[in-house]
């Protein structure tokens, strides 16, 4: 884990985030102030319930959020410049050659009527990694085979030729980084990239993404429900509840000492392999947006919440001199 006083190294914070949704029943207030920060080179994983927020703020790292969303306030600050406030020009920039993202539905993230060459002609000609807009067909192509050969996607000249639908779950995913990673040059943001996949191809995908991303050296946002994955990929872990992060520490810390009842609970729902029991689960549900708890948005659900929580939303504050962070009054009472 990268020193997290050194602002030299920092490559992403996001500070005080707060996005709610538009919708016909009312506004879902779902970031709660959300903290969080990367730096160069580091590798950070993003954990929690499905309906918690994750791919609400990597959206908004690109500003790539539906068109009902609406930020409350907060910043994001990437190499220093904040990207809720760039121009068009700026931000297509920002997109084009710093950072990119994986999706978790490859159907989805590509177009199915153009042809994958197609697809990735568009990525080489308007990214700045490659050269100009002037780059000629054959150029295009050639790198198209380079990047295609580099995902270790099989008879590449085949694939070119093929539309999305043509292709196995796997291979589009291996399209998909492709894609990604032919643009990249400061950050990845993988939102659980292996969600439709068999078990064996997740591994071959991670392990593939995980040699691109060491070979380039890449800072990696990793967002995934499976916390094996996670334990062996990332250098920091984040743990996210309801809008809130509420728990970051180096890996090998949190899942050896978790301090927040919520990570305690989810790392104990995870399956037992040597077969000792059934695996516990968290009692309740994520809340409701519409109306979410006052207080620590966790405690309705938590067995140790004090009066405190009930009432008053916990820092985020570092615990101990490992940068281990928590918000949760058990650590933090008046």
């Amino acid at each position: 884990m990268r020193r997290q006083n050194n602002r030299v190294n920092q490559l992403l914070e996001v500070k005080g985030l707060y996005i709610g949704y538009k919708t016909y029943i009312g506004k879902l207030k779902v970031l709660n102030g959300v903290d969080f920060m990367v730096h160069k080179g580091e590798k950070v994983g993003v954990i929690g319930e499905s309906g918690c927020g994750k791919t609400t703020t990597m959206r908004a790292i690109l500003r790539i959020l539906s068109t009902n969303a609406v930020i409350d306030g907060g910043e994001i600050h990437f190499r220093g410049n904040d990207v809720l406030e760039m121009g068009k020009k700026q931000l297509n920039e920002m997109r084009r050659n710093n950072v990119t993202m994986i999706f978790q539905d490859p159907t989805a993230a590509l177009n199915p009527v153009f042809k994958v060459g197609e697809l990735l002609a568009d990525v080489i000609k308007y990214s700045g990694k490659y050269g100009s807009k002037q780059a000629s067909k054959k150029e295009i192509h050639g790198k198209s085979i380079d990047i295609l050969k580099e995902v270790a996607l099989p008879d590449p000249e085949r694939v070119l030729d093929s539309y999305p639908f043509q292709l196995s779950g796997g291979m589009r995913q291996r399209i998909c980084i492709a894609m990604s990673l032919a643009t990249a040059k400061d950050l990845l943001i993988a939102d659980e990239p292996t969600t439709n996949l068999d078990v064996t191809i997740q591994d071959q995908v991670l392990r593939l993404m995980k040699n691109l991303v060491e070979k380039r050296n890449l800072s990696v946002i990793l967002i995934s429900h499976a916390l094996g994955t996670v334990r062996g990929t990332v250098d920091t872990v984040y743990v996210m509840y309801a809008g809130n992060m509420i728990e970051a520490a180096r890996t090998e810390e949190l899942f050896s000492n978790p301090l927040h009842p919520y990570t305690q609970g989810l790392l104990k729902s995870v399956p037992k392999l040597t077969g000792a029991g059934f695996s516990e689960g968290i009692k309740g549900r994520v809340p409701d947006y519409i109306n979410p708890p006052s207080g620590c948005r966790f405690h309705p659900r938590c067995d140790r919440a004090l009066d405190i929580c009930r009432k008053e939303k916990p820092r985020f504050l570092n615990i101990d001199g490992n940068n281990h962070k928590v918000a949760c009054w058990l650590y933090g009472k008046k």
